[in-house]
């Protein structure tokens, strides 16, 4: 199944665009007179839901919302992938969104949260997903995250998606065809099942994110080639990227859960189990966090260890040649009644006592490990 549905032969999607274009042209939206949107719309998809199944029939936002209202127990699930400012707007007056809530699904840019706007309900989530690569560098991006943004409401449900991460054609095929008795429940299953999905992304995120860890942490140890610092800094601030995604998500979760009369019982259930994944995730994370700053202190260590080394040579080979000096200082300096001056052999004999103190030095350092 596609995320996109079909409405007379054209996309669902084209209908909604067609219809804010013309109502922006005509100035009936307040402040945007004579402002035509171009480009595709932000509508995925949008389907009324009653007992559990989908209801056969293509609809815009307003016709769904609509249908919803002239039936016991359906709501609509309207999906939107990254909405301009007046698509969000317009949809907001339909379901009645409130204006703070309508301004974070558009900027994108907020901390997971769960607030209450009157009788909606306003989910914030942080997407991620792991980005493949051949060889972990100090540019490489590790995890790519987005933002995920779910209004609930009595009769409807709307997705928010910022990003390519955590796409929800996949999660609403499996509620249509595989847990109808799951839909029952209204609005806050959906709320459930793409929470499931991010969560589940986290989870998949985690996993290979270790396998970067044990590189790094392999590299770092190895006798031939030790990691450079820069590519422990680099995994490090992707570990923070997705900290960010994942730890404050906890809040909403635990808000949700402990919640009386507004989600329903069995619900809560549900997104027990995702509590549970997450608290495993925010594990790893820690541990994660925990073992890299290690890692970084051993680097760094290494590194200071390197350059008493490099400096220890260094000594070692100005001490061997500070012998040499001396005794070329000695005799340079042009004193009449100089010992062995006169002597036949006196160069060669000097020579040949300053190359065994050179090599009887050089031994010696040697022996101390300094060379």
């Amino acid at each position: 199944m596609t995320e996109r549905s079909w409405t007379r032969g054209r996309p669902l999607g084209k209908v909604w665009a067609d219809r804010m274009r013309g109502l922006l042209n005509t100035g009936d939206h307040p402040g945007q007179q004579g402002f035509a949107r171009t480009g595709a719309s932000a509508v995925v998809d949008c389907g009324v839901y009653a007992d559990g199944k989908r209801m056969p029939g293509d609809f815009t936002p307003d016709q769904a919302l609509e249908e919803a209202r002239g039936r016991e127990g359906a709501f609509v699930w309207l999906g939107l992938h990254q909405p301009s400012e007046p698509e969000m707007t317009a949809i907001a007056r339909t379901y009645g969104l409130h204006e703070l809530a309508v301004e974070d699904a558009v900027k994108a840019e907020q901390r997971p949260k769960l607030e209450q706007f009157n009788a909606v309900h306003f989910l914030v989530l942080r997407t991620a997903r792991y980005v493949p690569h051949q060889e972990l560098t100090e540019s490489s991006q590790v995890v790519e995250t987005g933002q995920m943004m779910i209004f609930i409401g009595e009769q409807f449900v709307i997705t928010v998606r910022h990003g390519d991460a955590s796409e929800l054609a996949p999660v609403r095929a499996d509620l249509e065809t595989q847990r109808g008795a799951l839909l029952e429940q209204g609005p806050w299953a959906v709320a459930y099942a793409v929470t499931d999905r991010v969560v589940d992304h986290y989870l998949d995120v985690a996993d290979d994110f270790e396998a970067d860890l044990d590189t790094i942490e392999e590299g770092v140890f190895s006798r031939e080639r030790s990691a450079p610092i820069q590519q422990v800094y680099q995994l490090k601030r992707e570990l923070v990227e997705f900290r960010r995604a994942v730890v404050p998500l906890q809040r909403p979760l635990a808000a949700i859960t402990s919640s009386q009369g507004v989600v329903p019982k069995e619900i809560r259930r549900y997104f027990r189990d995702v509590q549970d994944h997450l608290t495993r995730t925010v594990e790893q994370v820690s541990s994660y966090d925990d073992l890299l700053n290690s890692i970084l202190q051993a680097r760094l260590a290494q590194v200071t260890v390197d350059q008493n080394n490099d400096m220890r040579k260094i000594a070692s080979w100005a001490a061997i040649a500070t012998v040499w000096t001396a005794f070329a200082g000695v005799y340079g300096m042009n004193f009449k009644y100089m010992p062995e001056t006169q002597w036949k052999y006196g160069y060669p004999a000097l020579v040949a006592l300053l190359v065994l103190i050179t090599v009887l030095l050089y031994r010696a350092l040697r022996r101390n490990g300094w060379l």
